[in-house]
């Protein structure tokens, strides 16, 4: 460009648009005109004072948005930026156009489009609207002539912001400091399968305290490497998601560090998957020694793969011209400490497995009959060990209420005792990444179910999977010459 064209680019950061208007006649025809002579298209990111923020120069057909990191959304609904943008052909707003609205929240996006004739352009307007099922998330308005253009910016903005949040809050009361999330399952199971799941990460989320604005199951013929599911449908549910008010994104399935980085570049809002969310509440709940190591244990192995850093271009390993160097020693270090401390932990875990294991020999030496209660997670076995031996182990109606096993003796009459065992509850569907921190812990709340007399399987009559839960414990039970009792608990929804 000629030193005029950049000292004209330069002016226009020097301008102020009155808080009332979308963009003065003046700025406007100074826009058009620089954008005419340089070919290009030219945009403007105006806040609501007026401060021209950004100054974007694209090309022929479009530009690109920068990222807008002094101006983050957080739990806004919208940015308070505006963009003034020109048409070069004299087009209407593109998809791409209307895309970035959608994404980006912006108040309101227009497009000058400019004319043949020297001196004349028109201005097309489009924004945000509250959601209505089946129609667009926002409104395009029909071209007009500038100079019949009208629009009293300020009033426009505070009547639309009022009426998003009315949408978006509706008749839902979330508590203060409380997560709004939108569950999303891409899998190739069957529907029932998949709804199954996603009811149960529902539950997971209230056990979390997030609360669930709405579910998305996708059921596509192949995965998506970089989204999981298809880009385009992952605007939309980030689209939706925004005009939710939602703050974070809870995937059923497991992502990898590469999808996580790319939907996270999509959207400003949180994104995790289920593993993160069944630490989260471990994290909650530990209480014992044994759970706090365990829970630590599992978050180090599933942050050490994600640990992330400048990119390949500062590599040690990459070698050649402009690989030699320090490269990225904080990301190696980091790295280092962490495992050094995952052998630690596991070399607690084992010494505290190693006296669980002693004093379970005592209790199987002396003869006691042993008793274990089995069942899904929040089936109500600490309930009912507690109506048995009149303890007070803590109970409540969310998922992984307790993370460690309880072990009560029980009188009968005749001076016959008993050892009441409540084990870990089961969960379906446990991500892998948790399989192998919790295989220890696991493994030791196999052994008194191995080592036990009787069973009894506490669980929900109306759970799906009942029948078939039944059928293989007794089926197990018959195998290993063990009684096993059922003791169902009834519910109006499965938990």
């Amino acid at each position: 460009m000629k030193p005029s064209q950049h000292k004209g680019l330069e002016r226009l950061y020097r301008r102020r648009v009155p808080p009332e208007e979308v963009i003065t006649l003046d700025l406007a025809r100074e826009l058009v005109e620089l954008s005419r002579e340089i070919r290009r298209q030219l945009g403007l990111l105006v806040n609501r004072s007026g401060d021209v923020e950004y100054v974007i120069v694209g090309d022929e057909r479009g530009l690109y948005i920068p990222e807008l990191s002094d101006y983050p959304l957080g739990k806004k609904l919208l940015r308070e930026l505006r963009l003034i943008h020109t048409h070069l052909k004299g087009e209407s707003l593109t998809d791409d156009d209307l895309t970035d609205l959608a994404l980006l929240r912006l108040d309101l996006i227009a497009a000058l489009q400019i004319s043949p004739v020297e001196g004349q352009f028109s201005i097309q307007t489009a924004y945000l609207a509250p959601h209505t099922p089946g129609k667009a998330p926002y409104r395009t308005e029909r071209p007009q002539p500038f100079s019949r253009f009208e629009l009293d910016f300020a009033g426009f903005v505070e009547t639309l912001e009022s009426s998003l949040h009315q949408a978006a809050n509706g008749t839902r009361v979330v508590k203060k400091g409380e997560e709004r999330g939108i569950l999303i399952s891409v899998t190739k199971a069957s529907l029932d399968e998949a709804e199954d799941s996603i009811e149960e990460l529902k539950e997971l989320a209230r056990t979390a305290g997030v609360e669930v604005l709405d579910t998305v199951i996708q059921r596509p013929r192949q995965f998506n490497p970089r989204f999981l599911m298809g880009e385009g449908k992952m605007r939309d549910v980030v689209i939706r998601a925004l005009q939710l008010g939602a703050s974070l994104l809870v995937f059923d399935q497991e992502l990898s560090p590469t999808q996580i980085r790319s939907i996270s570049a999509m959207t400003e809002l949180k994104v995790i998957d289920r593993s993160q969310l069944i630490l989260d509440i471990f994290a909650r709940r530990a209480q014992s020694l044994d759970g706090k190591v365990q829970v630590e244990l599992a978050q180090l192995k599933y942050l050490l793969p994600r640990l992330t850093g400048r990119g390949v271009q500062m590599s040690r390993l990459m070698g050649g011209i402009g690989g030699r160097g320090p490269g990225e020693t904080k990301l190696e270090m980091d790295r280092r400490r962490i495992r050094d401390r995952i052998a630690r932990l596991e070399k607690e875990l084992k010494e505290l497995s190693h006296g669980r294991y002693q004093r379970r020999q005592k209790r199987v030496k002396a003869g006691l009959p042993i008793i274990s209660i089995v069942g899904y997670t929040n089936a109500g076995k600490s309930t009912l060990l507690n109506t048995l031996t009149q303890s007070d182990v803590f109970t409540e109606n969310l998922l992984f209420a307790t993370l460690d096993t309880s072990t009560r003796r029980l009188r009968f009459p005749r001076d016959r005792e008993v050892i009441i065992t409540d084990t870990v509850g089961f969960i379906r569907s446990l991500p892998k990444s948790l399989m192998g921190a919790f295989k220890r812990p696991w493994k030791n709340c196999r052994m008194p179910i191995c080592c036990s007399t009787w069973l009894i399987v506490q669980t929900h009559a109306s759970r799906s999977t009942f029948p078939r839960w039944k059928q293989y414990l007794m089926n197990w039970s018959w195998r290993q010459n063990r009684d096993c009792w059922f003791s169902t608990r009834r519910t109006s929804s499965p938990r």
